[in-house]
């Protein structure tokens, strides 16, 4: 076996050092063990792949790597220069490469071939031009124990020996055909061969693209190939040499050998199509595989300098230097990628996964927001007004690029792509509809998000000026219109020429134009959308369709309206407004505001359509033309326009009616200008108890003109009758959270006139109306039906009378008045009902209906003569007390009621009552207290009884029965256990006491009560 390479005196040269330094072969096995097992433990592929670069850069070619891996032995073939004595030496030393001076070379440590030891304890390397070399660690630990200077240290570390320091000769090794360089590893053990099979399976374009002397690596697996190459990446690439100035400050804390390669390089790749692949691993390549974290969505080949562990990246000025350089090749490479969204997609994010991955994202983003880098549609607004100032035309990006700007510049809206195309010009610096609004990068770079509604702002002055009719249809036609309330203010061109902001309000026509001549609307001032503009979507943003209706409801419409009596030329509105009445065949009554529209009067002056009559209507019949501020329709209106159109306009031909919702009750907000309005309120308000808030009136209706009205009979033919009819019902109203009724405006007017034979009708009853209001009021005439005449107040029966406000007073006053005629039976019947009535709702009368001396008599209560004073009987034994007296008689038990309600003393107020003659006591009968139970055991009789000097039959006196008589004992023992009603039995039963069962029979026979 030929020693080509030395290899006998290089491990001579080893074994002396070792035998003369035992420390030496201690330090040389601890620091291949160290990389072998540490920082290289599993960059195997990517040493070998490293070699195999540094080769074809050698030879100035484009290298080729081919790995197998066939039967637990792992070979890597590769082109370029061959191994040399001066490769061998560096192989076989630890930390000094034979790449010193050599700047482009990917190895720069000497120590990547020491991740063999991690899989292999017999590696082999040759060439065929240049032959082979080998190590061993059994031999190297076979001639390590032949030392006795080394022989405590090898037993101290069990046998284990550094492997790569002591070379042996090898015979030729077989190079695959078409390759200069082979390196053979028999593996270690089953472990080693799974860990080899997985960095074979994760070995991927990175390492090419770190390598760009080696164009492909060729992976074969016991059969399986496959070949990795690095096409289809988008590079971009810098470098340069450092100045002396530069190695002085930014390799001052850097190991000598590093200061004698002053030049840097960095390169960020992407896929042209797609993200990373799995394959490529987030970590910084310096040049290659590291275990710095880069989470950036590009593969960064740098030349950062790396910390002793090899693995992570060394802080200092140096790598801060670097960070820069990055940054500004990270930008190129966006700025070098196709414009489209992808470019998003690779914008950083603010959060890095370590130091360096946060350095890099800061000095990326500090740049991106002002580099040209985004298309644009139009050109930013600053750029604009530098071309305008500088009377050029605004710049429109590179002729290749279009439109570009920066991302301060760019703008995005949510719309389609037609929709952007049309705005485009409005909004500066307007991205295309492809890129994503809400992508999380536009807001990291600054890209404004401007809303649809801002857009919309953005359309106007003279941005727009010069865009037709047709332009705004197409608009329409492409505008995201998901959000009304975004585009509310959106313009629109009317047929006029103007143009306005927002759909509501305007009126669209349909496509035959609706039957509606603009020409003739033209007076109105409405805002009727130009045809050429015209597009459903106004329709949902609140525009109204222009029909003839919808025209007469407009705002506008009603405006005009409004002001026509004032105006110098009301003819046009007139004949437009009736026009669009006669078409949308209004009925009367139903447009109630069309009354104040200016029409001619016979006389030729100008009226409110609600002032004039119509000559031949039904209420010119009615009312006193010449004492009213009415007028009539001129003729010729009549003519052109007919009746019907006239009275829908609110010309009078029938009574007016004033409707209103949701009417406040209240006097400085309720003004519909109806005669006497103020008073109706304040009767309203007089009925409803003190409110904190006004009582509102959810439907309020009332005729009007009712003050001119001369042929009350025809009127009220007209008002009972509906439609009117409905005005005369009561009102509801919400006061205090309850609903309540109250006379309507018509109907209180009505009861407060003379309008029913010149009679109030709240002094008539209805002609079958109550018996017991039988002479207090007359009949009210005949021809109106009964519910029509009560709702005008006509009297219907005695409970409605009292329940009504001051109705209980009327009654005692019409009961006062000696005119009126009252029976016995109906007396006692009125004062039943008024015992129930609440002294509080009643003032007390001057005069009361009385009986005297078994007449009725009207009585006043004179102070100056109280014995003239009307009484209340209280007791049937006083009677004979009072008799000369005025007395209000009704059942006993209602006396002090009555009392409080008139203001009228009891009998026993006004009379002592005290008996003043003497009597013997008797015993009551047996049979007497068998019909009165709770009968008193005795009683006084009297010859002649006397009380307060005046001959009575009996009195109940202070617990005691004074009688003179049978009937009086009888009286005083009924009256004395509360059994009045058998007095008369009691009577009998002291006469006869045979005919008691009879009477008591009789009884029996009586009707139930009521």
């Amino acid at each position: 076996m030929t020693d080509i390479f030395a290899t006998d005196r290089l491990r001579a040269t080893v074994l002396a050092a070792w035998a003369a330094s035992p420390a030496r072969f201690r330090e040389d096995a601890n620091a291949e063990e160290d990389f072998a097992l540490g920082g290289y433990r599993d960059r195997l592929i990517v040493e070998l792949a490293q070699n195999a670069a540094d080769a074809a850069r050698r030879a100035g070619i484009r290298g080729r790597l081919r790995l197998s891996l066939r039967d637990g032995v792992l070979t890597a073939a590769n082109t370029g220069a061959p191994l040399d004595a001066k490769g061998v030496e560096s192989l076989c030393t630890l930390r000094v490469s034979d790449k010193r001076d050599e700047v482009e070379a990917a190895g720069r440590f000497g120590v990547g071939f020491a991740a063999v030891v991690s899989v292999c304890d017999a590696p082999e390397i040759g060439s065929w031009a240049s032959g082979a070399v080998r190590w061993s660690r059994e031999e190297t630990a076979a001639l390590v124990a032949a030392e006795p200077a080394l022989a405590k240290e090898l037993a101290d570390r069990d046998g284990h020996v550094p492997l790569l320091r002591l070379p042996f000769p090898a015979d030729a090794v077989d190079v695959p055909e078409g390759f200069d360089t082979v390196v053979r590893l028999p593996l270690r053990d089953k472990a080693a061969e799974d860990a080899v099979r997985a960095m074979l399976a994760e070995t991927s374009p990175a390492l090419l693209l770190g390598m760009p002397a080696l164009s492909a690596i060729e992976i074969d697996v016991e059969g399986e190939e496959r070949t990795v190459v690095a096409e289809g990446w988008h590079v971009v690439s810098a470098s340069g040499d450092f100045t002396p100035e530069q190695v002085a400050e930014l390799f001052a804390d850097r190991p000598t050998e590093e200061r004698a390669r002053p030049r840097w390089m960095v390169r960020w790749a992407v896929p042209r199509e797609g993200t990373l692949p799995d394959t490529v691993p987030p970590v910084l390549h310096a040049p290659t595989p590291s275990d710095e974290p880069i989470d950036l969505p590009a593969l960064l080949i740098a030349t950062f300098p790396m910390a002793t562990d090899r693995r992570h990246v060394a802080s200092g000025p140096l790598t801060d230097f670097l960070v820069e350089r990055a940054a500004d090749a990270y930008v190129e490479l966006l700025t070098t990628l196709p414009r489209t969204p992808r470019l998003l997609d690779l914008v950083p994010g603010l959060m890095g996964r370590s130091e360096l991955d946060a350095a890099l994202r800061r000095a990326i983003l500090r740049r991106l927001p002002d580099t040209p880098l985004l298309p644009a549609l139009s050109p930013p607004a600053d750029r604009e007004e530098t071309a305008r100032a500088a009377g050029e035309a605004p710049a429109d990006g590179t002729a290749e690029d279009g439109i570009v700007v920066t991302p301060r510049e760019a703008a995005v809206v949510a719309g389609p792509a037609e929709f952007l195309q049309l705005v485009a010009p409005m909004v500066p610096g307007l991205l295309p509809a492809d890129w994503p609004p809400r992508h999380p990068a536009l807001a990291t770079l600054g890209v404004r998000r401007i809303d649809l509604a801002d857009v919309i702002d953005m359309l106007s002055g003279d941005a727009v000026a010069d865009k037709d009719p047709a332009w705004w249809r197409e608009l329409y036609e492409v505008l995201p219109a998901d959000d009304p309330e975004a585009v509310g203010a959106l313009p629109v061109p009317l047929a006029d020429g103007r143009l306005v902001r927002g759909p509501r309000g305007t009126l669209l026509l349909s496509a035959d134009g609706g039957g509606l001549d603009l020409a003739a609307l033209e007076p109105l001032g409405l805002r009727i959308v130009h045809p050429d503009a015209a597009h459903p979507l106004l329709l949902r943003l609140g525009a109204a369709e222009a029909t003839p209706r919808t025209v007469l409801d407009d705002p506008l419409t009603r405006a005009a309206v409004a002001e026509s009596l004032d105006s110098p030329d009301p003819e046009p509105v007139s004949r437009a407004v009736l026009a669009l009445v006669e078409a949308a065949g209004l009925t009367a009554g139903e447009a109630p505001w069309l009354s104040d529209l200016a029409l001619r009067g016979a006389d030729g002056e100008l009226y409110p359509a609600g002032e004039l009559l119509l000559a031949d209507g039904v209420l010119a019949g009615v009312v006193d033309v010449e004492d009213s501020p009415f007028g009539t329709a001129a003729p010729e209106l009549v003519e052109r326009y007919g009746p019907r159109v006239l009275a829908a306009a609110g010309v009078l031909d029938g009574f007016a009616v004033a409707n209103d919702a949701d009417v406040l009750l209240d006097p400085d907000e309720c003004d519909h200008g109806l005669d006497r309005e103020e008073e109706w309120l304040e009767a309203v308000l007089d009925l409803l108890p003190d409110l904190d808030v006004p009582p509102v009136a959810p439907e309020f209706s009332a005729v009007r003109d009712l003050e001119y009205v001369k042929d009350w009979p025809a009127a009220l033919a007209l008002l009972t009758r509906p439609p009117l009819r409905a005005a005369l019902r009561p009102l509801r109203v919400l006061a205090a959270g309850e609903v309540v009724e109250v006379p309507s405006y018509t109907a209180w007017w009505l009861r407060t006139h003379p309008v029913l034979g010149g009679r109030l009708p709240t002094s008539l009853r209805l002609p079958d109306g109550d018996p017991l209001l039988y002479g207090l009021y007359d009949d009210a005439p005949a021809g109106l039906d009964a519910e029509a005449l009560a709702m005008i107040g006509v009297r219907t029966t005695l409970a409605d009378l009292l329940a009504e406000h001051g109705g209980p007073e009327e009654l005692l006053d019409l009961m006062a008045d000696p005119e009126r005629e009252v029976d016995r039976a109906q007396l006692r019947a009125l004062w039943i009902a008024l015992a129930a009535v609440d002294p509080e709702r009643v003032a007390p009368p001057r005069a009361v209906r009385a009986v005297r001396g078994g007449e009725i008599v009207v009585a006043d209560a004179d102070p100056d003569d109280p014995a003239a004073t009307p009484v209340v009987v209280e007791a049937p034994d006083l009677l004979p007390l009072v008799a000369d007296r005025p007395l209000v008689l009704a059942p006993f038990d209602l006396a002090e009621a009555l009392s409080e309600l008139l203001e009228l003393p009891l009998a026993g107020e006004v009379t002592a009552g005290e008996v003043t003659s003497e009597g013997t006591v008797r015993e009551v009968p047996a049979a007497v207290r068998r019909l009165l139970p709770t009968a008193p055991q005795t009683y006084v009789e009297h010859e002649k009884l006397l009380v307060d000097g005046v001959s009575v039959p009996w009195r109940f006196y202070e617990g005691v029965v004074h009688c003179s008589g049978v009937d009086g004992l009888a009286r005083g023992l009924a009256w004395a256990c509360g059994q009045w009603s058998d007095r008369l039995a009691v009577s009998a039963l002291l006469r006869d006491p045979a005919a008691v069962p009879l009477l008591l029979a009789e009884s029996d026979l009586d009707q139930l009560p009521g």
